[in-house]
């Protein structure tokens, strides 16, 4: 995993990037974007896919806007997946620090996830990489806060 890098998701990456597979039971952690259209706009998210060399590892969508109503969504992850091949061999860490990276670069102090809890869920790797449990939802998925 030595040659990590990021690309913007693009037409040419697309395909690479849908092709990717989790561990079994994990899709199941995988939400829809149509409760996210509530709060921010999808259409402006920060998408990238993690490359190692030439293959597709992981993929991220985050979103930084100072002027959203809900604190969670103003530097956040949106979603993101490591291809199960890949888990465990520090490519979400370093997706979680380009994506912090980023937010401090934007202005931002914290960055923030939202998950749904679950054995095989994210949360025991977000707080792995920094997010300290903060709240909850209202739909009852955990909200976490990486303090940069």
């Amino acid at each position: 995993m030595d040659t990590l890098r990021l690309e913007e998701l693009s037409a040419g990456n697309v395909v690479a990037a849908n092709g990717m597979t989790l561990k079994r039971g994990q899709e199941a952690f995988l939400a829809a974007n149509a409760r996210l259209d509530e709060f921010v706009n999808v259409q402006s998210a920060w998408q990238r896919v993690v490359f190692d060399g030439d293959e597709p590892v992981a993929f991220v969508m985050a979103y930084f806007d100072p002027e959203v109503d809900r604190e969670e969504y103003r530097s956040s992850v949106l979603r993101m997946y490591v291809a199960g091949n890949a888990q465990r061999k520090g490519v979400g860490t370093y997706t979680v620090e380009q994506v912090a990276e980023e937010a401090r670069r934007q202005g931002f102090d914290s960055l923030y996830a939202v998950w749904e809890d679950g054995d095989q869920g994210p949360g025991r790797f977000f707080q792995a990489v920094g997010f300290e449990v903060v709240g909850e939802s209202e739909y009852g998925e955990v909200i976490g806060r990486k303090a940069l």
